[in-house]
């Protein structure tokens, strides 16, 4: 009976319904775009430390974990690997710089990271074959580069580098592609640790370096050890170091947190303002068929039965209006091009639609105290 009570309404006044439908789909089209913001502006800023194979990451002390200002001598490498409960650990360069064209295209600016063979941070290839020395002129690029310029394995690129005052060309072999690696919103390159000290942007100096340095040094830890553990291990036996996990390296970029945060608050507003317009509009809708509510309560109807309708009413209003956002949002995605760092991510979409779904009853919650509440007699004006 109440799911007949709320279709029957609806299919009577469906242009009404439908339009208010379509205000909850702009809304959910809202939430997913701004959901799928978020999660590609925060790929395109730490999907290299994300997808590293280590659980640990090592920086000078004292920078804030901030890889960019972080210097570490590369003997360190060697005092952590001795700590125990390490199993490995790579060295790790990064650095910017740009792919030059023959054919006049604009430059792509890219991450150059420096990687040592077979050690953490060394990316797993999707064709071609890994990086085999920490010399030479062998390159990995990112799938993103792969869809920038073109370019496959076997191929060559030039990219180009500040040298003191002067700008420097290199040439390096495509031997392999990876998946999709951007670090701080730029695709990735990846190239032999020495030849990283070599090609990275460098400013004039007099005085050679003694001793190459690296920004980071993962850590893969052997199994059965505690994570937390071996990282106070290290902080205690290496010095002017700190270690963290990689979850609180990334939230450590400049800029990550505020720029999530700001994204997450307007995130939040909409879903509110969503919650305002489905209980406005319920509400309105109520205030209108009181007298009908009197009628079919003076008939025997029990409360229960108006309820339901007015909750099950709402529910189908709500699906269909997310259902029709979902579609559009789909859409429109299809359209959008590759530079622009929108991911929809299986599970945040998940949790998108599943909070607009539970938005319609709570925001018509007034609405079915409201139908409840109705007294048939004052409804029907009859009261003395």
């Amino acid at each position: 009976m109440a799911f007949y009570l709320a279709f029957k309404e609806i299919w009577r006044n469906l242009g009404r319904f439908f339009l208010f439908s379509m205000v909850i789909a702009l809304i959910t089209t809202l939430v997913l775009f701004i959901s799928a913001l978020s999660e590609g502006l925060a790929t395109a800023n730490k999907e290299f430390l994300v997808k590293l194979d280590a659980e640990l990451l090592v920086f000078q002390k004292n920078v804030d974990l901030s890889a960019n200002t972080s210097r570490l001598a590369l003997s360190k490498r060697n005092d952590v690997a001795r700590v125990d409960g390490v199993e490995a650990v790579g060295p790790i360069g990064l650095s910017n710089l740009a792919i030059v064209f023959p054919d006049g295209k604009e430059d792509l600016k890219v991450s150059l990271i420096g990687v040592e063979a077979g050690k953490p941070g060394d990316p797993p290839v999707t064709s071609g074959r890994n990086l085999l020395i920490d010399r030479g002129s062998d390159v990995i690029i990112d799938k993103n580069v792969v869809d920038h310029t073109g370019l496959k394995v076997g191929d060559q690129l030039k990219v180009k580098s500040i040298q003191g005052s002067k700008e420097e060309y290199y040439t390096l072999d495509i031997v392999g592609t990876t998946e999709s690696r951007m670090y701080q919103f730029s695709p990735s390159i990846f190239v032999p640790y020495n030849t990283w000290d070599q090609v990275k942007p460098q400013g004039t100096s007099s005085a050679q370096l003694v001793e190459t340095v690296s920004n980071l040094i993962a850590v893969k830890i052997k199994p059965g050890y505690d994570q937390a553990i071996v990282a106070k291990q290290i902080a205690d036996q290496v010095n002017n170091v700190d270690v963290t996990d990689i979850k609180t390296a990334y939230e450590s970029i400049p800029g990550y947190q505020a720029q999530q945060s700001t994204l997450n608050t307007q995130r939040a507003f909409t879903l509110l303002i969503g919650l305002l317009v489905i209980g406005g509009f319920f509400q309105i809708q109520m205030l209108q068929k009181i007298p009908l509510i009197g009628v079919m309560k003076a008939i025997g109807t029990s409360n229960r039965i108006v309820a339901l309708s007015v909750v099950l009413q709402i529910v189908l209003v709500t699906t269909f209006g997310v259902f029709l956002g979902t579609l559009a949002t789909l859409g429109l995605a299809a359209g959008i091009p590759g530079n622009v760092p929108v991911v929809f991510d299986g599970q945040s979409v998940a949790i998108a639609i599943l909070t607009l779904l539970s938005i319609g009853p709570i925001g018509g919650l007034v609405s079915v105290r409201l139908a409840v509440s109705v007294e048939p007699l004052i409804a029907l004006g009859l009261s003395g």
